[in-house]
Parts: C-alpha cells; sequence; structure tokens
C-alpha cells in the first residue's frame, strides 16, 4: 500500500468515526480527503464519495434497525423520490465543470456547518416522544412535497457527493412524522438509497479507481463503528460545534482553491498561502473562542447541577 492510499484511508476512518459519533456530516469531508490528499479529479472524487457514503449510511442503518429506529415503510418512500434526482444528477454531472461544481460542494459544506452549529430541533420533533412507532400512513404522506423535496435534494446528492442528512432528517419529522430517534435512523436507509443511486448514475460516466474506493470504503465503515462505540462518553454539543468548525475551515479552504480558477486565474497553493492562511486562521480564531465558552458553559451547568 504506498503512502498516498495509506494517508487516504486514514483520513477515511476519521470520517467514519466522525459519523459513528455526530449520527451525521462526517460524509462532508470525503469529498476533500479525496480531492485533495488522493488526487483524484472533481467527477471522479464525488462519485468515489457517493459510494463511500452510500456503503457507511447503510452499514450504521443495521445497528438502528436493530434498536427499531428505522420506519422502513417511510424511508423507502421518501429514498425512492431521492434516488430519481440523483441518478439524474449522477448522469448529468459530466456537463457542469469541475470548479462548478467545487463551489457548490463548498456552499453545502457551508450551510452543514450552520446546521450543525445551531443545532435545533425541527418543528414537531416531540411528536411521538414516548419512543413508540410513529409516521404518517401512506395516505397520510404529502406526496407533492416528498416528491419535491427528494427531486432537489437528491439531485444536489448526486451532484456534489453529500449525503445531505441535515436535510432529510427535518423532512422526515415535517412530513413522515417521524419522532426525532426514529427520523435519525431512517435518514441513514434515505441517505444510502440515493447516495449508491447517485453513484449507479456515475458509472459508465468518469472512470473509478475500485482499489481506492474499496478500501476509503472499508476504513470508513471501520471507523463508522469506532464513533458509534464512542458515542456519549464526549459532549455532544462540543463535538457538533467543533466538527461544524471545522467543515467552515475546509469550506474556506475549497473556496481559496476553487474561486481563483472561476474566474480564470491559474494559481497554486503555493503562490497564495500567505491569503489561505489569513482566510483559513478567521474561522479557527473564531472556533477557538466559541469552543472555550461552549466548555465554560457546559462546566458552570455540571458546577450548578
Amino acid at each position: 500500500m504506498d503512502t498516498i492510499l495509506l494517508a487516504t484511508a486514514l483520513l477515511a476512518i476519521l470520517v467514519g468515526v466522525s459519523l459513528g459519533l455526530l449520527g451525521g456530516g462526517g460524509s462532508i469531508l470525503t469529498v476533500p480527503i479525496l480531492l485533495y490528499v488522493a488526487g483524484l479529479p472533481a467527477h471522479e472524487a464525488i462519485a468515489t464519495s457517493l459510494l463511500v457514503v452510500g456503503t457507511t449510511s447503510a452499514a450504521a442503518l443495521v445497528a438502528h434497525a436493530r434498536a427499531g429506529r428505522v420506519h422502513f415503510r417511510t424511508g423507502l418512500i421518501f429514498g425512492a423520490a431521492g434516488m430519481v434526482g440523483a441518478f439524474g444528477a449522477g448522469r448529468l454531472a459530466k456537463y457542469v465543470p469541475p470548479t462548478v461544481l467545487l463551489l457548490l460542494f463548498a456552499g453545502m459544506m457551508a450551510v452543514t456547518a450552520v446546521a450543525m452549529m445551531r443545532d435545533k430541533k425541527a418543528p414537531g420533533a416531540e411528536a411521538h416522544g414516548d419512543g413508540t412507532s410513529g409516521g404518517a400512513t401512506p395516505a397520510q404522506l404529502p406526496v407533492l412535497k416528498i416528491l419535491a423535496e427528494g427531486l432537489v435534494v437528491g439531485a444536489f446528492t448526486g451532484l456534489v457527493g453529500a449525503g445531505g442528512g441535515f436535510l432529510v432528517v427535518p423532512a422526515l419529522v415535517l412530513f413522515g412524522r417521524l419522532p426525532m430517534p426514529e427520523a435519525v435512523g431512517t435518514s441513514l436507509l434515505v441517505i444510502a438509497m440515493k447516495s449508491l443511486a447517485g453513484f449507479a448514475g456515475y458509472l459508465g460516466v468518469v472512470d473509478i479507481n475500485w482499489t481506492l474506493a474499496l478500501v476509503v470504503t472499508g476504513a470508513a465503515v471501520v471507523g463508522s463503528f469506532g464513533g458509534g462505540a464512542l458515542a456519549g462518553r464526549v459532549s455532544p454539543v462540543l463535538l457538533r460545534k467543533g466538527f461544524a468548525w471545522f467543515v467552515v475551515v475546509m469550506a474556506v479552504f475549497i473556496l481559496s482553491q476553487e474561486v481563483p480558477k472561476a474566474f480564470g486565474l491559474s494559481v497554486t497553493l503555493a503562490q497564495i498561502w500567505p491569503l489561505v492562511l489569513v482566510a483559513v486562521g478567521i474561522p479557527v480564531a473564531l472556533a477557538t473562542v466559541s469552543l472555550v465558552r461552549s466548555a465554560r458553559a457546559l462546566r458552570s451547568v455540571r458546577v450548578s447541577a
């Protein structure tokens, strides 16, 4: 195993760990790892990310299903709608310039980070708070809204290679009438279906490095089990905020690389590293202040308790 493949596999384990710890969000890091560490072209990195995200979500789904936190009927309906958009986007992605794809991906990262920082429950999340199996019947599901949400989010999943779990969970709560624990578990089914459909859309359109894809996928799956074992031992508030700020830093880095290309400028990291350092340093400083304040607030709550 060469050095680049080993480094990519180790980072993929960390992606899996973050998925296991946070229940989502880690997939947003797969594309940057494949792009900047493994050195894959944008379209190939996104296609490979879809395979990694889909397989890892399916693996993580098992534990939730055993615990009764997956509403398969609702998940299959949502997932089927998303598969159409994801597969279609995967087929059409070859016509989208790599720079545009990566700028869209950076935008997805920023939205994901904001959603994780807010960490607010979707309206209606307390429904069925007793943990019993809820969910709307097929006749009660708002089919048109589900189709619209599935097509749009699925298409974005197919384009940028991220599962969009932060959008799927609220949709399952609002439209599927699921309690939050079931919405989180069911979202893994939806994400797996959409991601693998998007990957199928890319097949035959881009070349896949199957050795790299299988190694990264296996490493992420192993990491997700490790993250699940660590869950509950670290403050979820600090975890989510820390991860969200890390996503912000990565988004700024991607923008610093891709924005000049959008204007036809050919620059290398060696040429603009001072600007990149400043751009990345600002969110790092803000993250440090935010995490310190959050840690102090948690300590105060524990002391008062």
